[in-house]
């Protein structure tokens, strides 16, 4: 049977915790991301999270039924980093084009967190407004419901894939990441013409370009593909 939640107004403490903070479910939530930064995913515990809280490990329940339950919170408040300040232009393709790179930030801007919530469907307030907000752009862009919902689909699937992608290289040991981004000049920029003539052909453009991000190139792809959709 999954754990009762206590009320928000029955589970605020009436003390400062011992490092003088009085838990909320947003600090709760602050802290977690934290220490995903500087633990992974299996520093976070409900034990090391009490301690980081200075709070009974128990107490994190009274807030969340589980931790999967805070594992779905952290992935909402990604959504609502992403969204922070952002307002329409009144350019669909514009908008829809910052908003896949806001999203795709905030999860960079926590790779352990991204390689653990990225994966998940919350429907929590902050993706639901995201959510709500791209079909919005694209219904009143003129496209028929049908189309909107097929490229929202390609659209938030390709920046959260892309968000784990990328993350999982960022969290990465740093060693272990220098060493798959020498691959490319050290191994593909000296194989011979003769055996691989189309690698060592574009080896200068790889070397250049393997080791960013594809996801804004991939992203203007969708973005004209359903562009030339619309005028068609």
């Amino acid at each position: 049977m999954a754990k009762r939640v206590v009320p928000e107004t029955a589970r605020r403490r009436r003390r400062p915790t011992k490092q003088g903070q009085v838990l909320t479910h947003q600090l709760i939530v602050e802290t977690a991301l934290r220490m995903l930064r500087e633990h992974g995913a299996a520093g976070l515990t409900a034990r090391r999270l009490g301690l980081a809280l200075g709070a009974d490990a128990s107490t994190v329940y009274r807030y969340f039924r589980g931790m999967d339950d805070l594992v779905l919170a952290i992935a909402d408040e990604l959504f609502g980093h992403a969204v922070e300040g952002w307002s329409p232009s009144g350019d669909w393709r514009a908008d829809l084009r910052e908003l896949g790179l806001r999203i795709h930030n905030a999860y960079l801007t926590h790779p352990q967190a991204a390689v653990l919530t990225a994966s998940r469907v919350t429907g929590l307030p902050q993706e639901v407004a995201t959510d709500e907000i791209i079909l919005g752009i694209l219904r009143g862009a003129g496209f028929p419901d049908a189309d909107a919902v097929r490229i929202y689909h390609a659209f938030i699937d390709q920046s959260l894939a892309f968000s784990i992608l990328d993350a999982a290289t960022l969290a990465l040991p740093p060693a272990a990441r220098e060493a798959d981004e020498e691959v490319w000049r050290d191994t593909y920029a000296r194989l011979p013409a003769t055996t691989h003539p189309h690698i060592a052909a574009t080896a200068p453009l790889l070397v250049a370009r393997m080791n960013d991000s594809a996801y804004p190139t991939a992203l203007d792809m969708l973005l004209a593909s359903a562009s030339a959709q619309l005028r068609g």
